[in-house]
Protein backbone atom coordinates (compact mmCIF):
# COMPACT_ATOMS: atom_id res chain seq x y z
CA UNK A 1 0.00 0.00 0.00
CA UNK A 2 1.40 3.62 -0.54
CA UNK A 3 1.69 6.26 2.23
CA UNK A 4 -0.63 9.00 1.96
CA UNK A 5 -0.48 12.68 3.69
CA UNK A 6 -4.34 13.97 3.92
CA UNK A 7 -4.05 17.78 4.00
CA UNK A 8 -7.16 20.30 3.49
CA UNK A 9 -6.64 20.69 -0.14
CA UNK A 10 -6.85 16.83 -0.15
CA UNK A 11 -4.86 13.37 0.24
CA UNK A 12 -1.51 13.16 -1.66
CA UNK A 13 1.04 10.10 -2.34
CA UNK A 14 3.59 10.28 0.35
CA UNK A 15 6.49 7.94 -1.53
CA UNK A 16 8.31 10.55 -4.59
CA UNK A 17 8.73 7.46 -6.51
CA UNK A 18 4.70 7.45 -7.83
CA UNK A 19 4.72 10.94 -8.61
CA UNK A 20 4.40 10.44 -12.01
CA UNK A 21 2.02 7.23 -11.58
CA UNK A 22 -0.41 9.59 -9.22
CA UNK A 23 -0.20 12.85 -11.59
CA UNK A 24 -1.46 10.69 -14.46
CA UNK A 25 -4.43 9.26 -12.44
CA UNK A 26 -5.32 12.75 -11.50
CA UNK A 27 -5.18 13.72 -14.89
CA UNK A 28 -7.53 10.88 -15.93
CA UNK A 29 -9.90 11.46 -13.21
CA UNK A 30 -10.37 15.20 -14.36
CA UNK A 31 -11.11 13.97 -17.73
CA UNK A 32 -13.21 11.81 -16.85
CA UNK A 33 -15.24 14.78 -14.99
CA UNK A 34 -17.87 16.87 -17.31
CA UNK A 35 -18.13 19.53 -15.07
CA UNK A 36 -13.68 20.04 -15.18
CA UNK A 37 -14.15 19.38 -19.11
CA UNK A 38 -16.38 22.18 -19.72
CA UNK A 39 -14.64 24.63 -17.20
CA UNK A 40 -11.12 23.46 -18.97
CA UNK A 41 -12.64 23.96 -22.21
CA UNK A 42 -13.65 27.20 -21.66
CA UNK A 43 -10.36 28.25 -19.88
CA UNK A 44 -8.60 26.55 -23.13
CA UNK A 45 -11.00 28.59 -25.28
CA UNK A 46 -10.22 32.17 -23.43
CA UNK A 47 -6.55 31.39 -23.47
CA UNK A 48 -6.46 30.74 -26.95
CA UNK A 49 -8.28 34.51 -27.79
CA UNK A 50 -5.34 35.34 -25.57
CA UNK A 51 -3.03 34.08 -27.70
CA UNK A 52 -4.21 34.82 -31.37
CA UNK A 53 -6.77 37.88 -30.63
CA UNK A 54 -4.98 40.45 -32.69
CA UNK A 55 -5.25 38.08 -35.67
CA UNK A 56 -9.26 36.96 -34.94
CA UNK A 57 -10.23 40.52 -34.68
CA UNK A 58 -11.74 42.45 -37.90
CA UNK A 59 -11.65 45.94 -36.67
CA UNK A 60 -9.53 48.13 -34.80
CA UNK A 61 -10.65 48.65 -30.97
CA UNK A 62 -8.85 51.74 -30.85
CA UNK A 63 -10.45 53.41 -33.61
CA UNK A 64 -13.56 55.89 -32.49
CA UNK A 65 -16.45 57.53 -33.79
CA UNK A 66 -19.08 59.52 -31.91
CA UNK A 67 -21.36 59.01 -34.88
CA UNK A 68 -21.30 54.82 -34.07
CA UNK A 69 -21.35 55.67 -30.20
CA UNK A 70 -23.20 52.64 -28.05
CA UNK A 71 -24.68 50.76 -30.38
CA UNK A 72 -26.85 48.05 -29.78
CA UNK A 73 -25.82 44.38 -30.07
CA UNK A 74 -26.99 43.10 -33.50
CA UNK A 75 -25.95 46.17 -34.79
CA UNK A 76 -24.59 46.20 -38.59
CA UNK A 77 -21.27 46.20 -38.03
CA UNK A 78 -21.56 45.63 -34.02
CA UNK A 79 -22.13 42.29 -33.52
CA UNK A 80 -21.69 43.41 -29.62
CA UNK A 81 -22.59 46.92 -30.06
CA UNK A 82 -20.36 49.91 -29.60
CA UNK A 83 -18.99 51.48 -26.72
CA UNK A 84 -18.96 55.08 -25.76
CA UNK A 85 -16.23 56.20 -27.67
CA UNK A 86 -18.33 54.29 -30.99
CA UNK A 87 -15.12 51.63 -30.45
CA UNK A 88 -16.09 47.69 -31.58
CA UNK A 89 -17.18 45.93 -28.69
CA UNK A 90 -16.35 42.75 -29.67
CA UNK A 91 -12.78 43.71 -30.91
CA UNK A 92 -12.27 44.95 -27.46
CA UNK A 93 -13.66 42.47 -25.60
CA UNK A 94 -11.56 39.97 -27.82
CA UNK A 95 -8.48 42.03 -27.27
CA UNK A 96 -8.85 42.90 -23.51
CA UNK A 97 -8.95 39.05 -23.30
CA UNK A 98 -5.20 39.03 -23.12
CA UNK A 99 -4.38 41.94 -20.43
CA UNK A 100 -7.20 40.83 -18.41
CA UNK A 101 -5.97 37.34 -17.93
CA UNK A 102 -2.68 38.64 -17.66
CA UNK A 103 -3.49 40.41 -14.81
CA UNK A 104 -5.29 37.78 -13.26
CA UNK A 105 -2.55 34.80 -13.84
CA UNK A 106 0.63 36.53 -13.36
CA UNK A 107 0.84 37.42 -9.96
CA UNK A 108 -0.87 34.38 -8.82
CA UNK A 109 1.61 32.85 -10.88
CA UNK A 110 4.75 34.90 -8.75
CA UNK A 111 3.03 34.92 -5.18
CA UNK A 112 3.20 30.53 -6.36
CA UNK A 113 6.42 30.49 -6.33
CA UNK A 114 7.66 33.20 -3.88
CA UNK A 115 4.80 32.12 -1.12
CA UNK A 116 5.55 28.29 -2.15
CA UNK A 117 9.41 28.78 -1.51
CA UNK A 118 8.97 30.81 1.78
CA UNK A 119 6.40 28.57 3.21
CA UNK A 120 8.27 25.57 2.30
CA UNK A 121 11.34 26.66 4.15
CA UNK A 122 9.20 27.88 7.59
CA UNK A 123 7.42 24.76 7.51
CA UNK A 124 10.52 22.64 7.30
CA UNK A 125 13.12 24.44 9.50
CA UNK A 126 10.26 25.00 12.12
CA UNK A 127 11.38 26.57 15.11
CA UNK A 128 12.26 30.29 16.02
CA UNK A 129 12.72 30.80 11.86
CA UNK A 130 9.12 29.22 11.47
CA UNK A 131 7.88 31.92 13.91
CA UNK A 132 9.72 34.54 12.71
CA UNK A 133 8.66 34.00 9.24
CA UNK A 134 4.95 33.31 10.37
CA UNK A 135 4.54 36.46 12.58
CA UNK A 136 5.56 38.45 9.11
CA UNK A 137 3.31 37.08 7.42
CA UNK A 138 0.03 37.40 10.29
CA UNK A 139 0.27 41.10 9.76
CA UNK A 140 -0.67 41.04 6.05
CA UNK A 141 -3.65 39.41 7.29
CA UNK A 142 -4.91 42.29 9.51
CA UNK A 143 -6.25 43.63 6.20
CA UNK A 144 -8.73 42.42 3.47
CA UNK A 145 -7.31 41.74 0.58
CA UNK A 146 -9.45 44.36 -1.14
CA UNK A 147 -8.49 47.23 1.00
CA UNK A 148 -4.51 45.96 1.08
CA UNK A 149 -4.51 45.73 -3.06
CA UNK A 150 -6.17 48.93 -3.34
CA UNK A 151 -3.56 50.70 -0.75
CA UNK A 152 -0.88 49.33 -2.19
CA UNK A 153 -1.83 50.32 -5.45
CA UNK A 154 -2.47 53.57 -4.12
CA UNK A 155 0.43 54.28 -3.09
CA UNK A 156 2.50 52.67 -5.62
CA UNK A 157 0.08 54.62 -8.54
CA UNK A 158 -1.71 53.59 -11.67
CA UNK A 159 -0.43 51.03 -14.14
CA UNK A 160 -0.03 47.60 -15.40
CA UNK A 161 3.24 46.99 -13.38
CA UNK A 162 2.60 48.49 -10.08
CA UNK A 163 -1.05 46.76 -9.84
CA UNK A 164 0.88 43.36 -10.65
CA UNK A 165 3.00 44.00 -7.77
CA UNK A 166 0.52 45.33 -5.17
CA UNK A 167 -1.34 41.79 -6.02
CA UNK A 168 1.43 39.90 -6.16
CA UNK A 169 2.16 40.81 -2.34
CA UNK A 170 -1.22 40.11 -1.50
CA UNK A 171 -1.38 36.40 -2.48
CA UNK A 172 2.03 36.01 -1.29
CA UNK A 173 0.79 35.68 2.34
CA UNK A 174 -2.26 33.32 1.62
CA UNK A 175 0.28 31.05 -0.59
CA UNK A 176 2.88 31.24 2.21
CA UNK A 177 0.22 29.86 4.92
CA UNK A 178 -0.67 26.93 2.60
CA UNK A 179 2.57 25.63 1.95
CA UNK A 180 4.24 25.75 5.40
CA UNK A 181 0.97 24.14 6.83
CA UNK A 182 1.40 20.92 4.17
CA UNK A 183 5.26 21.18 4.54
CA UNK A 184 4.83 21.13 8.55
CA UNK A 185 2.46 17.88 8.19
CA UNK A 186 4.65 15.89 6.28
CA UNK A 187 8.23 17.35 7.32
CA UNK A 188 8.24 14.10 10.10
CA UNK A 189 6.85 11.60 7.77
CA UNK A 190 8.69 7.96 8.07
CA UNK A 191 10.40 8.71 4.64
CA UNK A 192 11.37 11.85 5.34
CA UNK A 193 13.58 10.49 8.90
CA UNK A 194 14.65 8.22 6.75
CA UNK A 195 16.34 10.33 4.15
CA UNK A 196 17.86 12.45 7.22
CA UNK A 197 19.37 9.38 8.39
CA UNK A 198 21.17 8.98 5.17
CA UNK A 199 23.20 11.93 5.91
CA UNK A 200 20.73 13.64 3.01
CA UNK A 201 20.68 17.72 3.11
CA UNK A 202 18.26 19.82 3.87
CA UNK A 203 18.19 20.91 0.06
CA UNK A 204 18.34 17.56 -1.05
CA UNK A 205 15.41 16.69 1.00
CA UNK A 206 13.63 19.37 0.33
CA UNK A 207 14.11 18.95 -3.51
CA UNK A 208 13.48 15.22 -3.67
CA UNK A 209 11.27 14.46 -0.67
CA UNK A 210 8.88 17.10 0.20
CA UNK A 211 8.41 18.93 -3.34
CA UNK A 212 6.64 16.06 -4.86
CA UNK A 213 4.31 15.67 -2.15
CA UNK A 214 3.40 19.53 -1.23
CA UNK A 215 3.33 21.21 -5.13
CA UNK A 216 -0.44 19.24 -5.03
CA UNK A 217 -2.51 21.37 -2.50
CA UNK A 218 -0.14 24.60 -2.95
CA UNK A 219 -1.05 24.58 -7.06
CA UNK A 220 -4.37 23.72 -5.94
CA UNK A 221 -5.15 26.50 -3.88
CA UNK A 222 -3.27 28.81 -6.06
CA UNK A 223 -5.56 27.80 -9.05
CA UNK A 224 -8.64 29.01 -6.98
CA UNK A 225 -6.54 32.47 -6.41
CA UNK A 226 -6.64 33.51 -9.90
CA UNK A 227 -10.47 33.98 -9.99
CA UNK A 228 -10.26 36.39 -7.07
CA UNK A 229 -7.08 37.84 -8.22
CA UNK A 230 -9.14 38.99 -11.96
CA UNK A 231 -11.64 40.16 -9.39
CA UNK A 232 -9.46 42.22 -8.02
CA UNK A 233 -7.31 43.26 -10.76
CA UNK A 234 -10.47 44.34 -13.18
CA UNK A 235 -11.77 46.23 -9.82
CA UNK A 236 -8.24 48.29 -9.47
CA UNK A 237 -8.70 48.86 -12.54
CA UNK A 238 -12.17 50.40 -11.87
CA UNK A 239 -11.04 52.74 -9.66
CA UNK A 240 -8.46 54.06 -11.89
CA UNK A 241 -5.57 52.62 -9.98
CA UNK A 242 -4.74 49.72 -12.54
CA UNK A 243 -4.43 49.34 -16.64
CA UNK A 244 -4.74 53.01 -18.27
CA UNK A 245 -7.07 54.13 -21.09
CA UNK A 246 -7.71 53.60 -23.88
CA UNK A 247 -6.28 49.82 -23.60
CA UNK A 248 -9.16 47.44 -23.37
CA UNK A 249 -9.53 45.87 -19.92
CA UNK A 250 -12.86 44.17 -18.78
CA UNK A 251 -12.50 46.37 -15.48
CA UNK A 252 -11.57 49.42 -17.64
CA UNK A 253 -14.39 48.90 -19.89
CA UNK A 254 -16.99 48.42 -17.06
CA UNK A 255 -15.48 51.85 -15.59
CA UNK A 256 -15.98 53.92 -18.67
CA UNK A 257 -19.38 52.15 -19.70
CA UNK A 258 -21.04 52.57 -16.23
CA UNK A 259 -22.65 56.09 -17.59
CA UNK A 260 -24.03 53.79 -19.99
CA UNK A 261 -26.25 51.18 -18.25
CA UNK A 262 -29.29 52.76 -18.26
CA UNK A 263 -29.03 53.96 -22.38
CA UNK A 264 -27.49 50.41 -23.71
CA UNK A 265 -27.41 48.32 -20.46
CA UNK A 266 -26.34 44.94 -22.62
CA UNK A 267 -23.69 46.70 -24.08
CA UNK A 268 -22.66 48.05 -20.61
CA UNK A 269 -23.17 44.62 -18.40
CA UNK A 270 -20.38 42.49 -21.45
CA UNK A 271 -17.16 43.31 -19.48
CA UNK A 272 -18.68 41.81 -16.39
CA UNK A 273 -20.21 38.71 -18.00
CA UNK A 274 -16.90 38.02 -19.26
CA UNK A 275 -15.14 38.53 -15.60
CA UNK A 276 -18.01 36.46 -14.35
CA UNK A 277 -17.49 33.26 -16.75
CA UNK A 278 -13.76 33.54 -16.67
CA UNK A 279 -13.31 33.94 -12.50
CA UNK A 280 -15.86 31.23 -11.89
CA UNK A 281 -14.44 28.84 -14.47
CA UNK A 282 -11.08 29.27 -12.92
CA UNK A 283 -12.60 28.58 -8.89
CA UNK A 284 -14.86 25.75 -10.27
CA UNK A 285 -11.24 24.12 -11.67
CA UNK A 286 -10.10 24.65 -8.87
CA UNK A 287 -12.09 22.82 -7.37
CA UNK A 288 -12.73 19.98 -9.80
CA UNK A 289 -8.85 19.30 -9.27
CA UNK A 290 -9.43 19.14 -5.68
CA UNK A 291 -11.68 16.51 -6.11
CA UNK A 292 -9.35 14.55 -8.38
CA UNK A 293 -6.71 14.50 -6.15
CA UNK A 294 -8.65 13.07 -3.11
CA UNK A 295 -7.28 9.37 -3.99
CA UNK A 296 -9.80 6.74 -2.78
CA UNK A 297 -8.58 3.39 -3.57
Amino acid sequence: MVDTVTTKMGSVAAPANVTHGYWRGVMMRLLRDPGGVVVGSIILLLLMLALFGPWLITKDPYQTSMFMRLKAPGSEGFPLGSDELGRDMLSRLILGTRLSLFMGIVPVVLAFFIGGAIGIIAGYVGGKTNTLIMRTIDVFYAFPSVLLAIALSGAMGAGVGNALLSLTLVFVPQVTRIAESVTAQVRHMDYIEAARATGASALTIIRVQILGNVLGPIFVFSTGLISVCMILASGLSFLGLGVRPPEPEWGLMLNTLRTAIYTQPWVAALPGVMIFITSISFNILADRLRAAMAIKE
